[in-house]
Order: C-alpha cells, then structure tokens, then sequence
C-alpha cells in the first residue's frame, strides 16, 4: 500500500509498505481521510521522542471497515487503544491506561495510509449524511470537548445547571483551540474569545466563528472563568495565568514546549486550577462524534482537503505558516 512516510527531520515521503493484516478482534479499514494534527508536526520537526523514524504519522481517521463482521461500515476510529482491565479503564479513564497506546506511535503504524488496523471497539459508526474529512475531525474535537468538560465540572456547573454566565478565552486557532471554542459554545458557553496571531487564518476564523470574538492578542481579555491554552508554550501558560479570574479555571491541551511560563505565585494566591488534559475518554469521544453527526459543532467547513500524494507539501507549508485553515486533512 501507499504511505505517507516520516524519515527524519522535515522529511516524509510517500512510499510502498505492506499492507496490515487485521488479526483476532481488529478490524480493516481503507482509509477516506486522515487530518494533519500539531502532533504530526512535532514528530516532523524532531520534536517527539516518542515517533522515532521511520513511522507513519495520523491519527485523525475515518474510513471503511472491509471484511468482517462490519463489513461496509462507515467508521471514525478511536486511536487510543488501552487494556480495558486497569483501575483507569474501569473507572471511565481510558485515556489515563498505564498501557495505553495511540497510532502513530510505536508500536502502531498511523493512518497517512490506505489501510489500517484497529479493535472493532474503537470504531464509531459514521451516519451517510457525514463526509469523512468532517468524520476524521472527531479526535481532534474529542480533545476540545474532554477539556471543556473537566473545565465546566471543575467550576460546578454543567448544561443543564447553565453555563451561560460564564466567560472563556481560547490561546490558538488551530484544530483543537478551534474543536475547543466549538465545544464550549455547545455546552451553553456564549462569552468566547479565540485568539490567534496568525492573521491569514484569523481571517478564516472569524467567517467560521461569526457568534464569537476572534483576536490577534490577548490584550484586552481579561478576567474569564476558562482559559484554554491550544498551543502550550511559554508565552501562552503566561497568558492563561495572567487572564483567568480568580477562581477560574486554566485547561492546558497544548504541547508547544516543556518548561516556563507558569504564574505558580497567582495560582496559588487566587486559586486558579490548573488542568493538564491528554486526549480524552471513550466516552467523550462519543460524545463528540454524536454532537458533530447532529450538527452542534457546527458544518466545519473550516478544513482544507490534500491528497496523500501531496503530503509532504502539507508539512512544509504548515511549517512555513502558509496554511489559513485550521485544518489540513490527507485524502489518500
């Protein structure tokens, strides 16, 4: 079959790989469309110890189960695999397995191919009336709406108690700050700023976003119940310390770099929780794939379609800040 390759630094290429056998209990899926997630350019900038080359990336994945029992399904994959027998697991958090495995990342090949292997439990069945580049969007999504969820509970609330009151800043415009404002809005959030320094796809956002505030800084936030840094960097975990309410809640779902930034001494002072968020549950994934398939996030046709062939063109781009939308997904 046809991959998209990671071998080293700034460099993927499209190459021939055996196709995977499903075994026991996995099912086969053709691939339909896998997103580029900011995971996937960590990796290609040598960022990530974790997706040692050579590798094939993607884990944003929707297709068509081939054989089998699910023969003919149409399916948004789940790509955290975990035991299903751990303390974690039994409790709901699946995406905290002592033994959890994600695709993309050894020992599991990703999904910048035409076919991949996955347990029939972490597929979710896609209704016709959902394109699959839409359906791919679930896991990115899923992370938005994981962290929104811990936010929401976190300050006692939740839709039917009313969140309507309350305000949220969300630090990054791409897939998962955008999945997270989207998220926010609906679970009853209507006061919500997304800021993005990158003027090319602010533009894009504010045609997308029309009900909410999109800022190039965050100059004149301040003061919001929940702040959701999409990027994680230094600069971003300042600017969540320093715009969060006393009492207020910082959810960190970004990976931009390890260290600096934290404001320990206001915590501290004004109570701020401080929220580290990994993926998400089966059972907000579910969630999410049921909100997006009923329209409540939205058409989301905020993303951009490539073929896999012009994969490599996709990383540089987005490396070189090229890219308005929020979203580039690989149609192999």
């Amino acid at each position: 079959m046809k991959a998209l390759v990671y071998e080293g630094v700034e460099t993927v290429a499209l190459r021939q790989v055996p196709t995977p056998v499903a075994t026991a209990g996995d099912a086969l899926i053709k691939v339909a469309a896998c997103g580029l997630c900011g995971s996937d350019m960590h990796a290609y900038l040598g960022h990530d110890a974790r997706r040692p080359a050579p590798l094939i990336l993607g884990h944003e994945v929707a297709g068509t189960v081939v054989g089998g029992d699910m023969d003919g399904r149409r399916v948004t994959v789940n790509p955290l695999v975990t035991c299903g027998a751990c303390e974690a697991c039994r409790s709901g958090q699946t995406n905290l397995c002592a033994e959890r495995q994600i695709i993309s990342m050894p020992p599991r090949q990703g999904g910048f191919a035409e076919w991949l292997t996955m347990p029939a439990q972490n597929l979710v069945t896609v209704p016709d009336h959902v394109s699959f580049p839409v359906a791919s969007l679930v896991e990115p999504l899923a992370c938005g709406w994981h962290g929104v969820r811990l936010a929401v509970e976190a300050l006692g609330r939740n839709p039917e108690t009313g969140c309507k009151d309350l305000c949220a800043a969300v630090l990054g415009g791409g897939a998962i700050g955008v999945g997270a404002a989207l998220a926010l809005h609906a679970w009853g959030v209507r006061d919500i700023t997304v800021v993005e320094p990158n003027e090319m796809r602010r533009s894009v956002l504010k045609d997308h976003l029309s009900d909410m505030t999109v800022a190039s800084s965050a100059d004149d936030v301040g003061d919001v119940d929940i702040v959701l840094d999409a990027v994680g960097f230094a600069a971003t975990r300042a600017t969540a310390c320093a715009i969060a309410r006393p009492g207020g809640v910082i959810i960190h779902i970004g990976l931009g770099e390890d260290t600096g930034g934290l404001d320990v001494r206001r915590l501290t002072l004004q109570e701020i929780r401080f929220i580290g968020t990994y993926t998400y549950t089966a059972a907000d994934f579910e969630a999410t794939a049921e909100a997006l398939f009923a329209g409540r996030l939205g058409d989301c046709s905020w993303i951009e379609t490539r073929g896999l062939a012009g994969g490599a063109t996709a990383f540089a781009d987005l490396r070189a800040g090229k890219v308005a939308a929020p979203k580039i997904v690989l149609i192999p």
